[in-house]
């Protein structure tokens, strides 16, 4: 089998004194793509010295290389020609797979110069595979957004809907990757499906179910059933009392824009710090407690709550 630059279509036989861009050519799927087996596999090696060669390793019967495959081709064609993607099925290669040291598919190696750069094991989801690439290669200019990112865009400008169906659609591709879950139940929760969202909750394993973002999730829920209503939070305006303000706070806590929440609740302890029987103060702490001790947000308004009562 001949193996050809997917970067320019020439017959790659021996090193080249240059290599052109990887921009001055669309190459096609014969190019960029190709199966591995004994007769290549030694070929493939060789082509490596010239252009890096992503290894999928995979098996028939393997229900997650069905998943990664499509997303790899494609990320392969969005490179252009950065690298060749090479695909092995174990089960027909079972002495190429022992020799490369596969244990459990899908297995993806990056092989650079004749030899194994990096590796890594499962479906990744789309935005780990692009972090992982970036290590080695540069983003294409023109590379569109994922569909975690076009899902996270969609719930920032509020569009619950579109961002609950791209994560239900992430949730089928990659059942095992539970932060999809916890942000398909935060759309949930956006489009004003409470009782789904933490139905979807209580079925994550018991670690993630009690991690930072779950909770987050959770306590969104509790705001948004003690933050007041749209009718509510107009009956309030022009007021700028504790009561109002710090119901404004509690209903942007509940919107999840926490920065401003902490800030008018910080606000209304500066004002009348016995509010509520410091109920401005507690609820910073259950912020404080959904959003995670790591959170940027956390670790500067406990600063501020620090000073403020110190």
């Amino acid at each position: 089998m001949s193996i050809v630059d997917p970067r320019n279509g020439a017959p790659l036989t021996a090193p080249q004194q240059s290599t052109p861009s990887p921009q001055e050519a669309a190459p096609g799927d014969e190019q960029l793509i190709i199966d591995v087996d004994r007769n290549n596999i030694q070929q493939v090696l060789e082509v490596s010295m010239q252009v890096p060669v992503l290894l999928d390793c995979w098996a028939p019967w393997c229900q997650p290389c069905k998943t990664l495959m499509p997303l790899l081709e494609k990320l392969t064609r969005e490179y252009r020609g950065s690298f060749l993607l090479a695909k092995l099925n174990i089960e027909e290669n079972q002495e190429i797979a022992a020799q490369l040291g596969v244990r459990s598919v899908p297995d993806v190696k990056l092989i650079s110069q004749g030899g194994l750069v990096d590796h890594f094991q499962g479906a990744l989801p789309e935005k780990e595979i692009r972090e992982w690439l970036s290590r080695y290669f540069p983003a294409p200019e023109d590379a569109p957004a994922s569909p975690e990112e076009q899902a996270a865009e969609a719930l920032a400008q509020g569009d619950a809907a579109t961002a609950r169906t791209l994560y239900e659609q992430l949730v089928q591709q990659h059942p095992e990757h539970y932060p999809y879950q916890v942000e398909l139940a935060r759309a949930l929760v956006a489009e004003g499906r409470s009782e789904e969202a933490l139905a979807l909750l209580d079925n994550l394993p018991p670690e993630e179910r009690d991690a930072a973002p779950a909770r987050g999730v959770r306590a969104s829920v509790e705001f948004r059933k003690e933050a007041p209503s749209d009718d509510e939070l107009a009956a309030l305006a022009g007021r700028d009392d504790s009561e109002a303000n710090f119901k404004r706070a509690l209903r942007q806590v509940a919107d999840g824009d926490y920065e401003a929440g902490l800030e008018g609740l910080l606000g209304v302890m500066r004002k009348d710090r016995g509010y509520g029987d410091d109920a401005a103060r507690l609820t910073l702490l259950r912020v404080f407690d959904a959003l995670g001790a790591d959170h940027p947000l956390t670790v500067t308004y406990r600063r501020k709550l620090f000073t403020l009562l110190y």
